[in-house]
């Protein structure tokens, strides 16, 4: 069995579709994934960004407290069922983070609406940053989610625009996990030429 650890941000586009990946690999590889949050707001918040972005990440922190909010409540077991529920709304169903969505997403996950008043409740910010350091502290303040830990290597990635299935699944993880095993990688990159795939 390998270990591995994947942060996310429900707002982001990028982790969602690695980890639709990575529940496939879960199918297909002996893997077991440990899902952890981190906030890009807070990872950006000092940073020289453009306007569209800071727009973007404005309502950022809601959904990240929420779960913070059932992680505490409920344990890690919570986090998958609420992401999949959120990141549905969002990246599928194409709906911005209301309180209502949020709401919605919560009984989805079998989780009381109640925690939905984490959204504006910033003392879940302190769990938030020591979940986002665990992972982030690994890789650095230059990248962001997908981010992914195996057996004491991590990275930022892989960013992919559309989940493969099956065993093309395991295929791009055996990958991925070779590169890991090589202590001096430090980046695989190439222009994005394909629009994102949430099917």
């Amino acid at each position: 069995m390998t270990n591995a650890d994947f942060w996310f941000d429900p707002a982001c586009p990028f982790a969602w579709i690695t980890s639709r990946w990575i529940l496939e690999v879960e199918k297909v590889r002996d893997v077991q994934v440990t899902w952890h949050i981190m906030s890009l707001a807070y990872l950006n918040q000092d940073k020289d960004i453009s306007q569209e972005y800071r727009d973007f990440l404005k309502d950022a922190w809601g959904p990240v407290r929420v779960l913070a909010a059932a992680e505490q409540k409920h344990g890690k077991d919570a986090l998958l069922p609420l992401y999949t529920a959120l990141g549905t709304a969002r990246h599928i169903d194409k709906q911005s983070f209301t309180r209502e969505v949020i709401e919605q997403a919560l009984a989805t996950a079998g989780l009381e609406p109640e925690l939905a008043d984490a959204m504006d409740d910033s003392s879940y910010d302190d769990h938030i940053k020591k979940s986002h350091h665990l992972g982030m502290d690994q890789v650095g303040n230059e990248v962001g989610t997908p981010t992914i830990a195996i057996e004491g290597q991590a990275f930022f990635g892989p960013v992919i625009s559309k989940a493969p299935k099956g065993e093309a699944a395991g295929r791009l993880w055996d990958g991925f996990v070779l590169v890991t095993e090589y202590p001096y990688v430090y980046e695989l990159k190439r222009a994005r030429t394909h629009d994102l795939d949430f099917s």
